[in-house]
């Protein structure tokens, strides 16, 4: 078992490493063709701000949005069995939050990444804060004032407003902004990796599982979903085939097909249109119209059949 469990955890690694490695280059291309500082005051901090966290909240809700456990979550029912039994609500709390913490840790890769990558290289954060660095960095006449002196600040992200005798007071502001920016992501890295480290230690400590017993577990789960899947879709596909069958007496594929069918006008218009899913009874659903009329026709078929023995009988019975 030990290959398949390390290849588990490789997938995961490599998963996010490619999440990581794809969100770096995004943000390089999308700094590269579409940032470009206002430099005017009041509107770079909006705009710094937004191409911050407007990213990193799509990335997140993105992140939610592909990964099953989510949508599991959200349309999961209670099982019917389980009302045969006393439900233990502090487990079901306890599994509620293990999943939302799994699915929140796995969204929050490529948001982190594209945070901490923006920051290091300073760009956004330069143009956000330009406008609010302290006075003493700005040698020119004290008794400007306030408004004026936020304008020029505003325009040290873009060098050609910047007038020639406010370049090196531009170099040094520039300097800053990017030292606290560049600080701030590695602080923001290092704050992830150590929590990501404490959650593993902590969920570790807190498991009723031995290390190995938790091993096997992760790896049934793993292969019980390969192999779920797998059955899912070729049985989908037999049963589709059936339907189909039923509609044009053959399927793709088939060998010597001695006969087909031929649709009716009607049979074709019953099978068109939007598909939606319909509930039929109490445990079973129409997934499509083909799905609908090859039900429908086997139940005329089977009425057709019963009208048809009992004709022969009160037949057989004169």
């Amino acid at each position: 078992k030990t290959p398949d469990l390390i290849s588990v955890s490789k997938e995961v690694v490599i998963a996010n490493a490619i999440i990581a490695i794809l969100t770096i280059g995004g943000q390089q291309l999308f700094s590269f063709f579409t940032f470009s500082c206002p430099c005017h005051v009041g509107q770079n901090l909006v705009y710094g701000l937004a191409f911050l966290g407007v990213p990193a909240l799509i990335l997140l809700i993105v992140g939610y949005a592909l990964n099953n456990q989510t949508w599991r979550l959200v349309t999961g029912k209670r099982s019917p069995l389980e009302g045969q039994t006393t439900p233990n609500r502090l487990l079901q709390c306890k599994l509620v939050c293990f999943v939302l913490c799994s699915i929140t840790g796995r969204a929050l890769v490529a948001p982190v990444t594209w945070l901490a990558v923006t920051l290091i290289n300073g760009s956004y954060y330069v143009c956000a804060v330009s406008e609010y660095v302290p006075v003493h960095y700005y040698e020119a006449n004290p008794n400007i004032t306030a408004s004026e002196r936020r304008r020029i600040l505003a325009a040290f992200p873009c060098s050609q407003l910047v007038p020639p005798e406010l370049t090196r007071a531009r170099d040094e502001v520039i300097l800053l902004l990017r030292y606290q920016s560049q600080v701030a992501g590695w602080l923001l890295i290092a704050v992830v990796v150590i929590t990501v480290f404490l959650s593993y230690c902590l969920a570790s400590c807190f498991s009723p599982l031995s290390f190995l017993h938790f091993r096997y577990w992760s790896n049934y789960v793993h292969n019980e979903q390969e192999l779920f899947d797998e059955a899912t879709d070729q049985h989908s596909r037999l049963y589709a085939m059936q339907h189909v069958r039923k509609f044009f007496g053959f399927v793709p594929g088939s060998e010597n097909v001695k006969e087909i069918r031929i649709p009716s006008l009607r049979e074709w218009q019953a099978i068109s249109g939007l598909a939606f899913l319909k509930r039929v009874d109490a445990e079973h659903y129409d997934y499509s119209l083909l799905h609908d009329w090859a039900l429908k026709e086997s139940k005329c078929r089977m009425e057709e059949c019963d009208m048809y023995r009992l004709y022969e009988h009160f037949t057989c019975g004169k």
